[in-house]
């Protein structure tokens, strides 16, 4: 991996799982309850100078990944619901990089950081309470023209909420 996908890709890329043991899902759902906190814990003592660094070249600012980490997980809540009382729905998709420029993303972190608490408990509330059938229940991405079962979207919020902390506190090791 090169420097720049190592900057980008800290945890790695997603790769879906072929199969999901009760052991994979229960520690999807830890890391899905415990984003806010560790989030939280990451961001609290940073200055507004730290929080508007860019994770990479090119990349956003830290402030910028705790806004849309809010943002995708609240549109993922929403596909949720939409999977689990719709046949197949069809999501809506977002435009992030221009949601990055709006200018809520302005705004301190702390807004973010509420919402991404209340999000994950809705979320760690519904992931817990899922039976079987449940898990399979889908929805279409258009852009990506694929079907996702909510297992695999567990796995790939589980993956984001990782993937961004640690776009942060990889960055926050240059001020050590």
């Amino acid at each position: 991996m090169t420097n720049d996908e190592q900057l980008r890709y800290p945890t790695g890329r997603f790769n879906a799982p072929a199969s999901y043991t009760r052991e994979d899902v229960l520690q999807y759902i830890e890391a899905i309850k415990t984003l806010p906190g560790r989030l939280r814990q990451a961001v609290i003592q940073l200055t507004d100078a730290q929080l508007n660094t860019p994770y990479r070249t090119g990349g956003w600012t830290l402030k910028q990944v705790v806004h849309h980490l809010a943002d995708s997980h609240m549109n993922a809540l929403m596909r949720i619901k939409l999977a689990l009382t719709e046949e197949n729905p069809t999501i809506k998709a977002y435009n992030e990089p221009d949601w990055a420029l709006l200018p809520d993303y302005r705004l301190p972190v702390e807004s973010s950081l509420k919402l991404l608490e209340g999000v994950h408990q809705h979320l760690t509330a519904l992931f817990e309470s899922f039976t079987e059938n449940e898990w399979s229940r889908t929805f279409y991405h258009p852009d990506r023209k694929d079907t996702i079962s909510l297992q695999k979207s567990l796995a790939m919020y589980a993956w984001h909420s990782n993937h961004h902390l640690a776009h942060i506190t990889e960055t926050m090791k240059q001020w050590r």
